[in-house]
């Protein structure tokens, strides 16, 4: 089965035909660095940075480009309130947007470009569209006649008239078209600036990305990913201009992750529930977030909560606990063969299943559900009498497999759960019965190795963190 994903442009399902066998040219919208990132930001990052490793899972050589929007009117205004320099304000935040993204488990990508690396291209893209009718110079300012370009709306799936309520328009007598959207801002006193043609300035927002797209994948990629507040109006502009310019689609496949909400509530400042990255990993194990965030369809909005996340925390940590045990069993198990055949294709029925998940949009959600029928297998498994190196050998891998691609790592110390003591405390208690006494005692000790101590009294055995 090929790879299904869910296209905004034709709102439907489509199987993945990358326009190169074995390559796929993926672009990523990423952050205007005057901040730390927030939550928010967080999401398309992990969910892009989980496709591109899927994709690479499933053997494609995948080409993974996301920009840095290094200039714009809130870098401008936050340098200045600091009394920093532009490109120190920005660079320090880009130092920072790799230490928590690296904390979240996700890879740089091949290119990160930054606009101000490309003001030159861009420059040369914004005259050819001039040159081409499709915009125009009016008091320094460039424009985009939006009403040329015929397949405006295709991405949002509105009318030029529809699309006018919901722009972004500035007031003024510049434009020819209240929908027309700026492509080169004439500087302001004081501010950081290029010369132009049209005279000093600086680039819109939308031509960076098709600029910084088209010089590093070419004409046309094979996917266009972001959060989906960019569908309008940046990534319609994108296309304008792209199409417009290189007479070419810009992207095959338009993916957009969903929104986040803080306690069903929409995320704002003016509401005090704007969660930075920065600020959550401290408390959080990032792995936790990175988690928690995968558990939902990157397409469903998802709900921030206390309660959710120490949910999520519960759910990866009965997936390390059994790997933990795993490891620590396979140091007794010993090399019988008779049973490998079929574990063998028990646990391989996993991997099947979780690319079957994956392959239907990148669906985290029922993958991750997947691991767990994994981790119910294992932990049948290792409530047998006699285990064997091999299976369980199997099943370490096939968990380290699995996990790998969706980001998340195993190793560490990891804290057990209820349940799972419950149930090693039944696994001792019935190998007592059947005098496995060595048995009994790895599970003594394997238990206190986490802090969990162990107390025979009238009442049965009972037991406590230490």
């Amino acid at each position: 089965m090929s790879i299904q994903i869910y296209n905004t442009l034709t709102r439907q399902k489509e199987p993945f035909i990358p326009m190169e066998e074995g390559k796929v040219k993926m672009y990523v919208c990423g952050p205007t660095v005057y901040n730390y990132i927030h939550i928010g930001n967080a999401r398309p990052v992990i969910v892009f940075d989980t496709v591109r490793r899927y994709l690479e899972y499933r053997g494609y050589d995948v080409k993974y480009v996301s920009n840095f929007t290094d200039v714009d009117d809130k870098i401008i205004a936050t340098a200045k309130e600091l009394g920093e320099d532009v490109s120190e304000l920005t660079d320090r935040f880009i130092n920072a947007y790799f230490e928590d993204v690296s904390a979240l488990g996700c890879g740089k990508a091949d290119v990160h470009p930054r606009v101000t690396d490309h003001i030159q291209d861009i420059v040369d893209f914004v005259q050819v569209l001039i040159d081409k009718g499709f915009a125009y110079e009016s008091q320094g300012d460039v424009y985009y006649r939006t009403k040329r370009f015929e397949g405006y709306g295709k991405l949002s799936g509105q009318s030029t008239d529809e699309l006018i309520v919901g722009a972004r328009v500035e007031t003024g007598d510049k434009k020819e078209d209240a929908l027309d959207f700026v492509l080169w801002k004439a500087a302001k006193e004081g501010e950081v600036s290029w010369e132009s043609p049209w005279g000093a300035g600086r680039p819109g927002w939308h031509i960076e990305c098709s600029v910084m797209a088209r010089e590093h994948l070419g004409d046309t990629m094979d996917i266009h990913a972001g959060g989906q507040d960019l569908a309008f109006p940046h990534h319609e502009n994108e296309i304008a201009q792209s199409e417009a310019m290189t007479g070419h689609p810009f992207a095959r496949y338009w993916m957009h992750n969903g929104y986040i909400n803080i306690d069903n509530e929409k995320m704002s400042k003016s509401l005090g529930n704007f969660v930075l990255v920065n600020d959550i990993r401290k408390t959080i194990d990032p792995q936790v977030l990175r988690f928690f965030m995968l558990s939902v369809h990157y397409r469903h909005p998802i709900n921030f909560s206390e309660d959710l996340v120490e949910n999520a925390k519960s759910g990866l940590g009965r997936i390390r606990t059994t790997y933990t045990n795993l490891r620590h069993r396979l140091e007794t198990s010993a090399d019988l063969g008779d049973q490998y055949d079929i574990w063998e294709h028990k646990v391989d029925e996993s991997r099947t299943k979780f690319k079957a998940a994956m392959d239907d949009d990148f669906n985290t959600a029922n993958g991750i559900a997947e691991v767990f029928e994994l981790v119910k297998l294992a932990n049948v498994y290792l409530m047998e009498k006699n285990t064997q190196t091999d299976i369980i050998t199997k099943f370490i891998a096939m968990l380290e497999e699995l996990m790998a691609v969706i980001g998340l790592t195993l190793g560490g110390e990891s804290e057990l759960l209820d349940e799972d003591i419950e149930a090693l405390i039944e696994e001792r208690l019935e190998a007592r019965k059947n005098r496995d006494f060595k048995r009994a005692d790895e599970i003594r000790d394997e238990l206190k190795a986490q802090g969990i101590l162990l107390e025979d009294t009238a009442q049965g055995m009972r037991w406590k963190r230490g």
